[in-house]
C-alpha cells in the first residue's frame, strides 16, 4: 500500500487525487492542476507524474492505492473511456471512479456536456424500461469513445439508488474550461473550509 508522502512547506496538507482520461484534454488538465497546487493542494494527477508510486505494484494497483488514500477525489468524465487493463476489464479510470463511490470517499465530479447530451439521446436504446441495460452495438464516436461512458456518468449520480437515498451525487456540467474552473475554485478554493468537511465526516 502507498504511504502519503511528506507535505512541502507550501502546502496545506491536503491532497486531492484527479482522476480522468487525458486524451485530448492536456492543456485543460495542466490548468486544472495549477489551479488546484496555487490552493497549497497537494495534487495526485497521472497525466503530471505526481501519483506515488509503489514499483512492486502495477500501474492499475497504484492508481486504486492512490484513491484510497488521497484526502479527497476529483473526477472528470469527459466522452474519452480511458485505458483499460489486461482482459477487457472496465478502464482505469471507470475503476477509480467505482473505488471512490465504494469507499464513500469525499468526492466531487465533473461531466463535459456532450457526455450528458448523448446519454440523453441513447437511453433509449441503452435501456429498458425497467433501467435494466439493453445489448447495444455501439461503435466509436467523436464525440464518446465507449458506451461505458455513460455507466460512468450513472455511477457518479448514484442512478442505481432511489432519489431519496442518493447522497455524494453532484455531478457538475461543464461546457468549457472556464466552466469547469469556476466550479473548482468554489469547491477547493478555501482548504479550510475542506479541512473543517473531511474534520466533520472523521476523514
Amino acid at each position: 500500500m502507498l504511504k502519503r508522502m511528506n507535505s512541502s512547506p507550501e502546502s496545506n496538507g491536503l491532497t486531492i487525487m484527479v482522476s480522468t482520461s487525458i486524451y485530448g484534454i492536456e492543456d485543460f488538465l495542466d490548468q486544472v492542476f495549477a489551479v488546484l497546487e496555487s490552493f497549497g493542494y497537494e495534487v495526485w494527477m497521472s497525466h503530471k507524474g505526481t501519483i506515488p508510486v509503489n514499483p512492486g505494484r502495477s500501474a492499475f494497483a497504484n492508481c486504486l492505492d492512490a484513491v484510497e488514500i488521497c484526502d479527497a477525489f476529483l473526477g472528470i468524465i469527459t466522452g474519452w473511456y480511458g485505458s483499460g487493463v489486461l482482459g477487457g476489464d472496465l478502464s482505469i479510470t471507470h475503476q477509480e471512479l467505482l473505488r471512490a463511490i465504494q469507499l464513500d470517499k469525499p468526492r466531487w465530479f465533473l461531466v463535459h456536456r456532450d457526455v450528458k447530451v448523448a446519454r440523453l439521446l441513447l437511453n433509449q436504446f441503452r435501456l429498458n424500461d425497467d433501467g435494466t441495460p439493453k445489448p447495444l452495438d455501439f461503435q466509436k464516436t467523436a464525440i464518446l469513445s465507449d458506451i461505458r461512458v455513460l455507466d460512468m456518468y450513472d455511477a457518479a449520480t448514484r442512478n442505481d439508488l432511489p432519489l431519496s437515498e442518493r447522497t455524494g451525487n453532484w455531478v457538475q456540467e461543464y461546457a468549457t474550461t472556464q466552466d469547469a474552473l469556476r466550479f473548482i475554485n468554489t469547491q477547493f478554493g478555501e482548504p479550510e473550509r475542506l479541512r473543517a468537511f473531511l474534520g466533520s465526516v472523521g476523514r
